[in-house]
């Protein structure tokens, strides 16, 4: 899928960025277009070959439908704790966060945010629980065209139950 400069795409594990350009780069004699994506959240510059941006999971923002399911996953406490050592969650965590899909995304979110209420979270937990947190709220801000703190406040509000 073509991006057009201006529109927002999610980058995994980055978050939220705009298409400022489509520029050329020649390496090893080849040239290739790239998009020019600069994150929201930290005004990171970064180029993505525009033939390998579906391989490297670069995507529109999910549609204003689909937050919901986002939610629904937010709020699901069916899920039983995971037991398993901090190492191999962290693992896990990681990978579902490269993926880039709002789902895993948010199911990280909320595995880390119950925990943090029976537990204080260690420095990996916490750096994690901030990440997820951060994407998630990019996301969601854009999808529904609304501010941040607008997002962080309904989290807290399905965190605080």
């Amino acid at each position: 899928m073509p991006f057009e400069i201006g529109e927002k795409a999610v980058y995994p594990a980055h978050g939220v960025g705009v298409i400022k350009d489509i520029e050329q780069l020649e390496q090893d004699g080849q040239t290739y277009d790239c998009y020019v994506l600069k994150i929201l959240d930290n005004g990171m510059t970064i180029k993505v070959p525009t033939n390998m941006a579906d391989a490297n999971g670069m995507r529109t923002i999910i549609p204003k439908s689909a937050v919901e399911k986002v939610y629904e996953v937010l709020r699901d406490r069916k899920k039983p704790a995971d037991k398993q050592t901090w190492n191999r969650r962290y693992r896990e965590y990681m990978n579902k966060i490269n993926t880039g899909d709002p789902l895993e995304v948010a199911s990280v979110l909320r595995d880390l945010a119950l925990l943090k209420k029976e537990k204080t979270l260690s420095f990996g937990e916490r750096k994690t629980y901030d990440r997820a947190h951060s994407l998630i709220v990019q996301e969601l801000a854009v999808a529904k065209d609304v501010d941040e703190s607008k997002i962080k406040k309904e989290l807290e509000k399905i965190f605080s139950k």
